[in-house]
């Protein structure tokens, strides 16, 4: 483990953040001492030049001053570099807190040095981070958007449709099976957009656009709360800045 490092310190399930540092560190740097040599450090990439590890700490190191924050309001905080990092460390430390033991015989798991996997001693299964695949899907019709609310969403947000892939199913087959469960309309002419890293649990976002063939709207009532046609020039409250879903959005009205 590196002398000098950055350390990624998640407590109560929040990140801590140095907002004073002048040398912009963000992340607290110091050597493993300082913050009590913890065994269960992942060296999780590397932030301004130097390795940073994550931990879970059980308390505050009292000489480290900074402010805990959710990992998702660092990207307004703290720019997009910092939210990327941080959500990666956090999945990492997900992924070896809940894969302490094997999942087919029960044995204690033992952390590889050489990669990201927990190896079981008696049966040697690797059990390698999760990554869930989710498809989002953005609907034209000449100028209008088809856009949607989750009841889980912050009050009056609309966003794009999406939802998990399915085991044997392609990114496209996910993206029409997923409007038509949810809106009932079917669709045509899937173009890539972007994809993001979405720590929430531990999802990858792959957003497509597509545009409408047919079928009136009529949403699930499992999973959508609202759902409609939106002018371009006049749109609902939208996601937030951070997720790739607003700028899939963003990215359709300056076509």
């Amino acid at each position: 483990m590196s002398d000098s490092s950055y350390w990624l310190i998640r407590f109560d399930n929040q990140v801590l953040i140095q907002h004073e540092s002048t040398q912009g560190h963000v992340f607290p740097f110091g050597n493993a001492a300082d913050f009590g040599h913890p065994e269960d450090a992942l060296m999780v990439g590397q932030w301004q030049g130097q390795p940073c590890y994550a931990i879970d700490a059980q308390t505050l190191p009292e000489h480290i001053r900074g402010e805990l924050m959710p990992v998702r309001s660092l990207f307004g905080a703290v720019g997009e570099e910092a939210f990327t990092m941080a959500g990666r460390a956090t999945q990492l430390m997900d992924w070896q807190k809940n894969h302490r033991f094997c999942g087919r015989c029960g044995t204690p798991q033992i952390k590889k040095t050489t990669e990201f996997g927990m190896e079981c001693p008696a049966c040697r299964l690797i059990a390698y981070p999760r990554i869930s695949p989710a498809v989002m899907v953005l609907i034209r019709r000449g100028s209008d958007l088809l856009l949607a609310r989750s009841p889980h969403f912050k009050p009056g947000v609309f966003s794009a449709l999406a939802g998990f892939v399915e085991p044997g199913e392609t990114l496209e087959q996910c993206a029409i099976r997923e409007v038509r469960e949810e809106v009932g309309v079917e669709i045509t002419n899937l173009r890539y957009f972007q994809s993001q890293p979405w720590p929430f649990p531990n999802s990858l976002m792959l957003a497509f656009f597509a545009d409408y063939v047919s079928g009136d709207i009529v949403p699930d009532p499992t999973e959508i709360e609202a759902a409609a046609w939106f002018a371009i020039d006049d749109l609902p409250k939208l996601p937030d800045p951070v997720s790739i879903a607003r700028r899939l959005i963003d990215a359709a009205c300056q076509s």
